[in-house]
């Protein structure tokens, strides 16, 4: 396996000359004298990427060594995941170009904490600096009882539904339960489980059960997750109706909340909109806000314009996430002008798989704090 000359655990941390900073450094051991690899950490390549000129994340190879090695000077508290690309030549910044490349690079074998892939993306690796805040309900924890995953159908689509510890079968066992809809369940349903587990236990949260409808393909949730208004339709009308009957959620929307990251962050908003009547609040997580090219914040000046609803909000984004941050902000200031409860958290970190676990946890318990 490519690692580090002394086979350590990679990257290697230390503390930088600045307060408040570490020095970061990637390991490639090279397989061939003509390889070289691309280091992608999160939004700092991809800000780059996007102004035409990557050369600042490629691995060097010290003369007479095989091992390549990149350092980085980083803020002390943040959380990413990254990939490395090993290849002949560096890849292009254009669009097609850089669709390949999320698709064919790898996690760093010299790390073992591992970040699943999403959407066609092989797995990522975690950094995570010694003073990023602390994820306490990531993990799974002995001893702690554990709820159930179930794939099931419904309407047409493949949906994932988490049901809380003790939830048994038949009428009269429990009911009806809190409920939130988190989006791009294919992404979630082998991830959420020790979460909502931990946050039960603690009481952080109510037992409740969890939906997770597949977002079926890229092409398709592009359509869907961009204020499209027939796929909230089938969330409000059709899953939520499902649910009722089939896991014995509730029907109050006070106690029901719809859940995603980036479009997925952009069409919870939108539900809320749209169908206030089944849907009380919304986590969203580095929300598209930006959406869309035509007409830049469409979303945003549609509460702006509209009466106040009776739904609460949870917004975050990533300070690194130079693409949507401002959106974000702008976001939650508009509902706070408008009278919404709404609580808007930074995370030192980008658009990432990595801080979102953690966020989820921590918007879902807020939202849920008057339930119990």
């Amino acid at each position: 396996m490519p690692v580090g000359p002394e086979n350590r655990i990679t990257p290697l941390i230390e503390p930088a000359a600045t307060p408040g900073r570490n020095r970061v450094t990637f390991l490639w051991r090279a397989r061939s004298e003509d390889e070289k690899a691309v280091v992608l950490i999160n939004t700092l390549t991809d800000r780059d990427r996007h102004a035409g000129d990557i050369s600042g994340h490629v691995m060097r190879r010290t003369p007479g060594d095989d091992v390549l090695r990149l350092t980085y000077e980083l803020d002390a508290d943040l959380r990413a995941s990254y990939q490395i690309l090993p290849c002949a030549e560096i890849p292009g910044t254009d669009r097609d170009s850089w669709l390949r490349v999320m698709t064919t690079a790898l996690p760093d074998p010299g790390n073992p904490v591992r970040v699943p892939g999403s959407h066609g993306r092989n797995p990522s690796s975690l950094l995570e600096l010694p003073d990023a805040p602390a994820q306490p309900y990531r993990d799974r924890r002995a001893g702690v009882p554990e709820g159930r995953v179930h794939e099931s159908e419904a309407a047409g689509r493949r949906v994932w539904v988490y049901t809380p510890p003790g939830y048994g079968p038949g009428d009269g066992a429990g009911g009806p339960y809190p409920v939130m809809v988190l989006l791009d369940g294919d992404v979630w349903a082998g991830r959420i489980a020790p979460t909502m587990d931990n946050l039960i236990v603690e009481g952080r949260i109510p037992p409740m059960v969890v939906l997770l409808p597949d977002a079926v393909d890229r092409p398709t949730r592009l359509r869907e997750m961009a204020c499209h208004e027939p796929f909230v339709r089938h969330l409000a009308g059709e899953l939520l109706p499902w649910a009722v009957r089939e896991w014995r959620v509730t029907r109050d929307p006070e106690l029901t909340v719809v859940a995603g990251q980036s479009f997925g962050g952009l069409t919870s908003s939108y539900a809320a909109l749209v169908a206030p009547e089944r849907f009380g609040n919304v986590l969203s997580q580095s929300g598209s806000y930006w959406w869309s090219d035509e007409d830049p914040e469409w979303l945003t000046r549609r509460y702006e314009r509209s009466p106040r609803l009776p739904v609460r909000f949870h917004v975050e984004a990533g300070r690194l996430e130079w693409m949507l941050l401002a959106e974000n902000r702008r976001f939650a200031e508009t509902l706070a002008a408008k009278g919404y409860e709404v609580t808007f958290t930074e995370y030192r970190g980008g658009h990432d798989p990595a801080c979102w676990l953690g966020g989820l946890a921590g918007g879902l318990a807020g939202l849920a704090a008057g339930w119990l």
